[in-house]
């Protein structure tokens, strides 16, 4: 957000500096699991580049919170999200519980790990 190059697409396209950082992130890394909980607008443009062909995560964490589209956002993505998504019904959330949604998601991926090592897996 506070990234040079997102204030100037913000300002250059007329679009909130979290839009901006949305389509910076398109360009540049790629994501493969998109994590939002703050801002109903970073949800919104990431939903609508997937439908304009960006390529598709295989996994989106939206938790916007707030009382403007963070609710309206959220709906949409349970209706049209392209891949695999975990999210919050209304207008709460946040980003502290996006990233604890997502530190969870890695201990069940190391749990997972270790297992397969003491049962003989890779």
């Amino acid at each position: 957000i506070n990234d040079a190059r997102v204030e100037k697409k913000a300002t250059e396209a007329s679009v909130t500096r979290s839009m901006a950082a949305v389509d910076l992130a398109l360009e540049t890394l790629r994501p493969v699991i998109w994590v939002i909980g703050n801002a109903p607008t970073a949800l919104l443009r990431l939903l609508q580049r997937l439908e304009d062909g960006a390529p598709t995560p295989q996994l989106i964490i939206g938790m916007p919170v707030g009382f403007i589209n963070a609710t309206e956002s959220k709906a949409l993505l349970v209706e049209h999200a392209p891949c695999a998504f975990i999210t919050i019904q209304g207008r709460k959330g946040g980003s502290a519980l996006a990233a604890s949604v997502l530190n969870a998601l890695a201990i069940l991926a190391l749990a997972t790990q270790d297992a397969n090592r003491e049962h003989g897996g890779g």
